[in-house]
């Protein structure tokens, strides 16, 4: 049996408590069962320079150079001041097993930078993506971008207002958000007061703000008891790029919360909801030639 305090800090396997004092998602990545198709096929590639400018690379076994598999890019999330990559190997090897080339990037944190500092490193490493994917097997003109909470933020930034990505945008065929943060003013919390409060005009902060028909196709996936970002995020969201004419679909997941939906991309709880499934149908869709 295996059992997750999602915010807390223990893990119960076997009947052994662990103690996940510093980051649970790094210990729950490294005691949870790994999908056999996909590896890890390249560690610690810096993407700019400085400790936090490195990505990690997953791919299906056997992959090679010229494979042209379409590329994801997994940006997590931390509310802007947590996590590292070295969490994220069951989600990079979940989306790999499926047939695609993965990259997963750590970007600088609060209070090292504030808004925007987040998004130039994310566009950075999609970048480099676009650069690069084509030696790890991956097709650099056919990129889905896939975040979780601030990473889903980060990535519909990236996604939805053209100034981060200019030409490479043209290579991003889809976006997924899982719990992401869209529509959030005013900045009446801790973390968004700290993280943009500084940015002289707060419209220009929000996703929901550059909403328009340009917008790629894009996926919003949210737990209904997510109490930490509010499912109304995604629904105004995905809402006002549908009436802008944009393709835009919404998937609610009955009982899940904030972590549980991107903890069911693991092995041993996606019957909790096909979160997977539903990310991996959608990258397929758009990316399909």
């Amino acid at each position: 049996m295996m059992r997750l305090a999602y915010l807390g800090i223990a893990l119960l396997i076997g009947g052994a408590i662990i103690v996940a004092a510093c980051s649970p998602l790094k210990t729950f990545d490294a005691l949870v069962p790994k999908d056999s198709e996909s590896g890890e096929v390249a560690r610690n590639i810096p993407y700019a320079a400085g400790p936090r400018h490195m990505l990690d690379i997953y791919a299906p076994r056997g992959t090679r150079a010229g494979a042209n598999l379409p590329v994801i890019v997994f940006i997590y999330g931390g509310s802007w001041a947590s996590g590292t990559r070295e969490g994220y190997g069951f989600a990079g090897r979940a989306l790999a097993a499926a047939g695609f080339v993965v990259v997963v990037p750590d970007y600088r944190l609060v209070p090292e930078i504030y808004f925007p500092g987040f998004l130039q490193d994310c566009a950075a490493a999609v970048h480099w993506a676009r650069g690069n994917a084509g030696r790890y097997g991956g097709d650099a003109d056919r990129i889905v971008l896939v975040g979780h909470s601030a990473g889903a933020y980060n990535a519909a930034m990236l996604a939805l207002d053209p100034q981060w990505l200019g030409k490479d945008r043209t290579a991003i065929k889809g976006m997924a958000g899982m719990a992401g943060p869209y529509d959030f003013l005013p900045f009446d919390g801790k973390i968004t007061t700290r993280t943009f409060g500084q940015w002289p005009r707060p419209d220009e902060t929000q996703p929901i703000h550059y909403a328009d028909a340009s917008a790629p196709p894009t996926l919003f996936l949210h737990g209904s008891e997510d109490d930490t970002v509010y499912p109304r995020n995604s629904v105004h969201l995905q809402k006002k790029l549908a009436d802008a004419g944009a393709k835009s679909e919404l998937k609610i997941y009955p009982g899940i919360g904030h972590v549980g939906i991107v903890t069911a991309l693991a092995r041993p709880f996606r019957e909790r909801a096909p979160v997977l499934v539903d990310v991996i149908g959608f990258a397929r869709k758009v990316t399909v030639r």
